[in-house]
Parts: C-alpha cells; sequence; structure tokens
C-alpha cells in the first residue's frame, strides 16, 4: 500500500459526497424548470453544457485529450453511442420528475450498480463471489415485484438503469477521461439540441429561455449542474478506492427516495416498497461481502511472514 493512499482517500471524499449531493438534490432544482417540455430543456441542458464544460477543459489544459480522442474514429464512434444514451437518460429522469415518478427514478440509478454488475460479468469477464450472485438474484426479484405489481413505472427504472449502465461499459472503451469525454459528447449532440431549441421557438407556445429572466438562469445552471458533479466524480474517482465510491454512490438515490416521501409527497405503492426492500437488501449484501474481502486482504498483507 502506498504511503500517500490514506490522504488521496481523504481528499476524494469531500468530492464525491458533492458529487452525489448534487445529483441526489437534483429534483428540487428540476421543480425550478417544471414549466419547461422535458425535451426542450434536455436540449438546453446540453447546449449550456458544452461552454461550461469547454471553459473547465481550458482551464485544466486538457485539450490534447479531446484531440487525441478526436483523432481516434474508433472512439469518436463509441462517444457518439454513449452521448445518445446519456441523453435518453437525462430526457427520461427529466420526465420522470415531471411526471411525479420519482420512485421510479430513485429505483433506476438503486438497480444501475447491479446492472453494472451484470454487464461486467457478461461482456468484460469480470467474476462474483457466490454473495454477490445472491445479490443480484434478490434484486432480480424486486424487478420482478415491479413486473407483477407496478408495470406501468418498470420501464422508466430499467430505461435509467439500463442506459447509464451501458453508458459506463462503452466509457470504459474509450481512453479518455470523464471531462473531456462529456465535452466531446455534448458537442456531438449540441446539433440536435440546438434544432429541438429552434423547433420550440417556432412553435405556437414559444421558446421557455429568453421570455422570463429567471428561468432563463435556471435553465443555464442546468449546464453547471451537469459539468460541475461529473468534475468532482471524476476527482473522487482518481482519490478514491472504487469500491467506497460505490458505496457512496447509494447516497444520491436515497435522497431522491426522501425528497419523493417529503417535498414531492408521492404515495408509495406496496409493490413499489417491496421492490425497493429487495434492492436494499441486495446492496446490503453486495457491500457486506466487498468490505468482508477486503478486510481479508488487508489481514493477509499485514500478516508477518513465517
Amino acid at each position: 500500500m502506498n504511503g500517500d493512499q490514506p490522504e488521496n482517500a481523504k481528499s476524494g471524499l469531500p468530492a464525491a459526497l458533492g458529487a452525489y449531493l448534487i445529483w441526489g438534490f437534483l429534483p428540487l432544482y428540476l421543480i425550478l424548470v417544471s414549466s419547461v417540455p422535458a425535451f426542450e430543456f434536455v436540449s438546453w441542458r446540453i447546449v449550456w453544457t458544452l461552454p461550461i464544460c469547454v471553459l473547465i477543459v481550458l482551464f485544466r489544459k486538457q485539450i490534447p485529450d479531446i484531440r487525441d480522442a478526436l483523432a481516434n474514429p474508433r472512439a469518436l464512434m463509441v462517444l457518439t453511442a454513449s452521448a445518445l444514451l446519456i441523453a435518453t437518460n437525462w430526457y427520461i429522469y427529466v420526465w420522470a420528475i415531471q411526471a411525479g415518478e420519482v420512485y421510479a427514478a430513485s429505483l433506476g440509478y438503486y438497480i444501475n450498480p447491479l446492472i453494472n454488475v451484470l454487464l461486467g460479468t457478461m461482456l468484460l469477464n469480470e467474476r462474483l463471489s457466490r454473495m454477490q450472485w445472491v445479490a443480484v438474484a434478490i434484486a432480480g426479484a424486486g424487478v420482478a415485484v415491479l413486473l407483477a405489481g407496478a408495470l406501468t413505472t418498470l420501464w422508466i427504472s430499467m430505461t435509467l438503469a439500463l442506459s447509464f449502465g451501458v453508458y459506463g461499459l462503452l466509457r470504459k472503451q474509450v481512453p479518455v477521461g470523464s471531462l473531456p469525454g462529456l465535452t466531446i459528447e455534448s458537442a456531438i449532440l449540441v446539433p440536435i439540441a440546438a434544432g429541438v431549441a429552434w423547433w420550440y421557438a417556432q412553435s405556437p407556445a414559444g421558446s421557455s429561455f429568453g421570455v422570463d429572466l429567471w428561468l432563463s438562469l435556471a435553465i443555464i445552471l442546468g449546464g453547471l449542474l451537469t459539468a460541475i458533479p461529473l468534475l468532482m466524480f471524476a476527482v473522487a474517482a482518481r482519490r478514491m478506492d472504487y469500491s467506497t465510491l460505490g458505496f457512496i454512490q447509494y447516497l444520491a438515490p436515497s435522497i431522491v427516495f426522501i425528497l419523493g416521501l417529503t417535498a414531492f409527497d408521492r404515495p408509495l405503492l406496496p409493490a413499489q416498497l417491496a421492490s425497493f426492500l429487495f434492492i436494499w437488501t441486495a446492496i446490503a449484501l453486495f457491500v457486506w461481502d466487498i468490505l468482508r474481502k477486503r478486510r481479508k486482504t488487508a489481514r493477509l498483507v499485514e500478516k508477518p511472514p513465517a
């Protein structure tokens, strides 16, 4: 173990907490822009994310990273696919919050890490322990409960989990950092987003941007709330143990779940509650197994040679 690892882990924790707190409380921000149709809002979010990303990239002197990625046809193709996936993820999430399906959105991000595990085993030849397979099976039972008792919201949770899971898998395939990658993805999506924004501007209802000062500022804020937590996440991912970061990840959907009960005052269906209980049990088993392995490895490392 490196001598500076504890310091790195400590310095990465505030960034991780900051990222997941912003993502967790994002539904409260979406209340501010609830009058903007989800499709139009996501378009403006993309449009305003790009200049913010470019400014941060210039500040961090990461232009060479972008240049290298753009010169690689395979990387560009993968980033195009990942851009479409993240745009889909953003749209479904914003629509779900606006439609009051807060629990479905929360459950999607609880399921996402388990989807990542399955994708890793199926496509990246990663191995699971017996206990981790039990956790995946329990999570599957939770999804099955939704299938039986809350079919109308299952597609929201699964689309969010799968789109973000496959997005992460694709991003693993290209040697480009989180922020330069988001910058390229935003640049790929901007022509489509600008077209959608223009279409809304030409419609009888008109554009939501530029009519009211505070609403326009709130829309611009969406770019910051996209780029900043992702940058914080990138910092945390470099400085922290990934399993620890994965555990902190559950902070965001937990906050969204609590907001559903409080700020949004949404009724919790029996099937949704049962599904959450299954997912929480699966997460507890998965995290317990990771921590158990880490303790075992630490004991073996610390054990003096015979």
